[in-house]
């Protein structure tokens, strides 16, 4: 596997162009999964608004399961004078904010659906070409430090797309804003042309780029557990958060949760900011990254026990802040990890898709888990303690790769 020079260090302006570009896609996605699909499903079909929140995000993460590794791969493959990363980040978030564009004009549950799974193909190309980045650029020792900058762009684009689905007022206005951020933040990045100059590859194979995507988990171990660990733990968070907005009108029964929603964002993306970079740049100066990942877990499963026990605002908002210092830890360390058990260097961007399936496919089972719970099975503190129990056990089994201490 090719590896950068030990020492070798990337520009601040490429820095801080990847970190726009991952807010501006964060924007787009959090905007509606926070805070407008929720309220438009309410306007639609407010009988049944749990259902098509479930359907509509449900369908979106199928599609984006499948989208990004293949525009991960697709990423390696590019050729060109504007690189093999920068296409895809410019391209995907014109047709992300065009996705965006279609969800505001829906008035319909199907439009919903088209709408947003648009939006979810369309963004996965600029995530999977940013991550993959990190890796082409960043050299090993320092990979914990930039996996906090990216989580600290993530955080913000959350926090930043939760606010402008509130500023915007409407649920058209929400939408419109959210498209206009993602493309002005996707062009420094695309507009820079600083990367790594792609070297010739094989010839175009159908076959071999579809055999490509399956990494055999006997003969890649590490790369199999770090796949199932970080599926565990995004499961248990999808589980926790999907219905967020429901279990604070419902449950808490507070006035405006809409309002709550954007409150216990702002509480976690702020004890998210005091543990992103200062995991990652830990990990990185002690050559650890299994028992940060792990107590990460550990204390985002006490999040979810929080919201099963104690079903108040306050209660929220502690439960807010444990999982945003345990997430915090957890997105800066665990993707520096993942970078060390990559299979080969010249596919990271199809090898780290396959392991975001394990970011999207949690969101695609967390409606199939959480609504019959939260319908049939005990409700909310249920649903909870589920969620709890699975990033736990994810948790755990971050020891069982070996080659990475």
């Amino acid at each position: 596997m090719a590896t950068l020079e030990r020492g070798a260090r990337v520009s601040g302006r490429w820095t801080a162009a990847l970190c726009l570009a991952t807010v501006a896609t964060f924007v787009g996605w959090y905007g509606p999964l926070q805070i407008l699909l929720g309220k438009q499903a309410d306007l639609i079909a407010p009988l049944s608004k749990e259902s098509v929140l479930a359907l509509v995000a449900g369908v979106g993460a199928a599609c984006s399961m499948v989208a990004n590794p293949l525009w991960g791969a697709l990423s390696d493959r590019t050729t060109g004078r504007w690189g093999k990363r920068a296409p895809w980040v410019l391209g995907g978030a014109v047709a992300g904010a065009g996705g965006l564009a279609l969800l505001a004009a829906a008035d319909s549950v199907a439009g919903m659906v088209l709408g947003w799974s648009v939006a979810q193909i369309a963004l996965n190309a600029p995530f999977a070409a940013l991550s993959a980045a990190i890796p082409d650029q960043v050299p090993v020792e320092r990979r914990g430090t930039a996996g906090g900058y990216f989580g600290l762009a993530q955080t913000a684009g959350i926090m930043g797309g939760t606010g402008l689905a509130l500023v915007g007022g409407t649920v058209l206005s929400g939408y419109l804003a959210c498209a206009v951020a993602v493309l002005l933040g996707s062009l420094p990045f695309a507009l820079l042309r600083h990367e790594v100059v792609p070297g010739p590859r094989p010839p175009w194979d159908l076959g071999d780029f579809l055999r490509g995507f399956w990494v055999n988990p006997l003969r890649h171990r590490d790369f199999g557990w770090a796949w199932l660990t970080r599926f565990l733990i995004n499961l248990g968070n999808a589980v926790a958060l999907l219905y967020l907005l429901y279990y604070l009108q419902d449950e808490v029964r507070i006035a405006d949760p809409a309002g709550g929603v954007f409150v216990l964002t702002a509480v976690y993306a702020v004890a998210l900011l005091g543990t992103v970079l200062v995991g990652g740049v830990l990990s990185d100066r002690l050559g650890r990254r299994r028992a940060f990942v792990c107590w990460s877990g550990v204390i985002m499963s006490v999040a979810s026990v929080l919201l099963a026990g104690w079903p108040t605002w306050t209660g929220a908002v502690v439960a807010a802040a444990v999982l945003g210092v345990g997430f915090g830890t957890y997105t800066s360390v665990d993707f520096a990890l993942v970078t060390e058990v990559l299979p080969a260097a010249a596919d990271r961007g199809r090898h780290l898709g396959v392991i975001n399936i394990a970011n999207t496919l949690p969101q695609v089972l967390a409606p199939v888990l959480a609504a019959p719970i939260v319908a049939h099975l005990g409700g909310y503190p249920v649903l909870y303690l589920t969620a709890a129990a699975v990033g736990l056990l994810g948790a755990v089994l971050v020891y069982r790769i070996e080659s990475v201490r």
